[in-house]
């Protein structure tokens, strides 16, 4: 966000300067306003109930898809004032077009105007206007608030649920997947699909052994099916599938390492039997998946207050980022990750509320996304340095926002607009594109500095 121009008494325009926030003020007679131009696409759209967690279901629409329009899968669970009213949504989201703007001459002798301009719906050739994609979805009864979904890597279709009432389950979604992808891409079919009634649907497999109900959940990206989840009362249970549809789920096998609760946990993208996970207590452990009931491998003092979220690079395998309750982002190389001398690699500290989630982008290993509580979601380039001669060219150009000195030059890009953002993800098949979940909706954007080419 930027604050508009504004001018000084003898009529020279103020130029915009970006505004932090929980650091910068604004006087009674300002606004905060969005620079379109920075946006290749910027969309927001709400649900029946707000989403505290969703995520991204892998298509067979193909990879590093760069061109739009973009059409995309994702699923959420709902947080509704009533627990029977709660359900699984899973949307389809078709028309996802470019909207930035920038200007016309500017276009016209840029190399990809044409593509630009095919993109778009105006006639006269200029940039499509900001509009919203077209939503199609099937919904699905769930007992309780969602407090964290996440789909297979391996089955989309399948998908596991962290319910407020302490108990983890798993559906098959996949008639409700194979019709979302028969249907005609229609507005007027669209807005009836979203006032479709929950369906009635048993889950394949329910685990009430935690002791408590939790958060942390995560698909291992190396053994098909393979579920870890980690309660409240700071128990880890690791799910092992079994022909027929089940898994099997010891409820006397607990990974316990942390002192109070399991705020995230991620496998290892390389090794099938590693999994790391993150506490209040502030520390990270690394566990061997074939030892439960034993001490963690590594338990080491990542943060001083609650490490809420994590996730691990799945290109840079050795590089994992932590986000913890103070704001403070931190990336831990993992060839140097020890109880007695655990250094992090870097320790930003922009965000000045909690961090409330935590993503690597699958198509850069020095690139990252973080939500906050403080109303924000940030881009990080990790291989980005500071240059005082391209920082003083791009101050120089009249148009430019003012960006304030004490910035890290690794943000790369400042999202706001929504209100306490809880989850975001990197499209992994759609470079650059980050969607979002808030309590007031879904965001979808990809910055203009942010993927190929860029």
């Amino acid at each position: 966000m930027t604050k508009p121009n504004r001018r000084e008494e003898g009529g020279a325009p103020i130029r915009p300067a970006v505004w932090r926030p929980g650091v910068d003020g604004m006087d009674a007679d300002e606004e905060l306003e969005y620079d379109p131009s920075v946006y290749d696409c910027l969309h927001a759209w709400q649900l029946d109930w707000p989403c505290l967690s969703f995520d991204i279901l892998r298509d067979e629409l193909g990879d590093t898809r760069e061109r739009f329009p973009h059409s995309l899968f994702a699923i959420a669970g709902t947080q509704a004032d009533v627990a029977t009213k709660n359900h699984l949504t899973m949307m389809r989201l078709t028309r996802l077009k470019k909207t930035r703007r920038v200007d016309k001459a500017a276009a016209d002798m840029d190399d990809d105007s044409d593509a630009s301009e095919s993109d778009s719906d105006d006639e006269d050739g200029g940039i499509a206007p900001i509009n919203g994609p077209i939503i199609q979805v099937q919904k699905v009864a769930h007992h309780g608030a969602v407090n964290r979904v996440r789909a297979c890597p391996h089955r989309p279709s399948l998908v596991a649920t962290w319910g407020e009432t302490g108990v983890v389950q798993v559906w098959d979604l996949a008639p409700q997947l194979t019709k979302l992808s028969m249907l005609t891409a229609d507005a007027r079919d669209a807005q009836a699909a979203m006032n479709v009634q929950p369906q009635r649907s048993a889950p394949r497999h329910a685990f009430t052994g935690h002791a408590d109900e939790g958060y942390a959940m995560d698909w291992s990206p190396t053994v098909d099916a393979r579920l870890a989840t980690g309660d409240n009362a700071g128990g880890i249970h690791v799910w092992e599938p079994r022909e027929g549809g089940r898994w099997a789920v010891d409820k006397t096998a607990v990974f316990k390492g942390h002192e109070s609760s399991v705020e995230d946990l991620q496998w290892s993208p390389a090794e099938a039997q590693v999994f790391a996970s993150c506490g209040a207590d502030g520390y990270v452990c690394v566990w061997d998946a074939r030892n439960a009931n034993a001490a963690p491998a590594l338990r080491v003092k990542t943060h001083e207050c609650d490490v809420n979220v994590m996730s691990w690079n799945r290109v840079a395998n050795c590089m994992l980022a932590t986000g913890a309750d103070d704001g403070s982002l931190r990336i831990w190389d993992l060839r140097m990750f020890s109880p007695s001398d655990a250094k992090h690699v870097a320790n930003f500290s922009f965000h000045r509320g909690p961090v409330t989630s935590v993503e690597w982008s699958r198509f850069d290993s020095a690139m990252l996304a973080t939500a906050s509580a403080d109303h924000t979601v940030c881009v990080w380039d990790l291989a980005v340095e500071r240059d005082a001669e391209e920082e003083a060219a791009a101050m120089a150009a009249e148009d430019n926002a003012m960006a304030p000195e004490d910035l890290p030059p690794q943000l790369m890009f400042v999202h706001q607009g929504l209100k306490d953002p809880k989850e975001l993800h990197w499209h992994h098949q759609i470079p650059g594109l980050c969607l979002t979940t808030a309590a007031d909706g879904f965001n979808a954007f990809k910055a203009y500095n942010v993927g190929p080419g860029c």
